[in-house]
């Protein structure tokens, strides 16, 4: 297996932890949520935190550094349309879970002052809207790892 075989399957299955962490953790922590026991909540809530510091955020480095030097080794110029886009894509999916990791921590100390109250409500629906904003970011993502639309096409001279 050459370097650039071994650091694209290491790609793909960091993307795939990501994809499937994230698909998981919104899975398990809206059905604690709808199960409106506050116990339940509180035990998956405190998993789902764990989880995403043991697996998303390293998988979120890995990502990072693998996407550059793929990009690199294949001579990727940074000023195409789909490497910008790409890259903008994964800057708003941080910029969606940076924010999700702190509300799952507040929610976990609201869940047991004020489960299904004003101020938990408020923060699970900006938590689903920031989770289900990623995650289409994430398919667009995939989308153009797939297709390579714009590989061709600088943004700049």
């Amino acid at each position: 297996m050459s370097a650039y075989e071994a650091v694209k399957l290491v790609h793909i299955l960091s993307a795939s932890v990501l994809f499937g962490t994230g698909i998981g953790i919104a899975f398990f922590m809206l059905r604690a949520h709808l199960s409106s026991n506050k116990e339940t909540f509180i035990a998956v809530s405190r998993y789902v935190v764990r989880a995403d510091w043991i697996f998303t955020t390293p998988a979120v480095v890995v990502q990072f550094a693998t996407g550059m030097w793929l990009a690199h080794a294949l001579g990727v110029s940074y000023r195409s349309v789909w490497f910008v886009s790409v890259v903008g894509l994964f800057v708003f999916v941080g910029a969606c879970w940076l924010p999700v990791v702190w509300i799952q921590l507040r929610l976990v100390r609201l869940a047991r002052t004020e489960h299904g109250g004003k101020r938990f409500s408020r923060l699970m629906n900006l938590w689903i809207a920031l989770g289900a904003s990623a995650l289409i970011a994430m398919l667009a993502i995939f989308y153009l790892m797939v297709t390579k639309v714009g590989l061709g096409t600088n943004l700049f001279a």
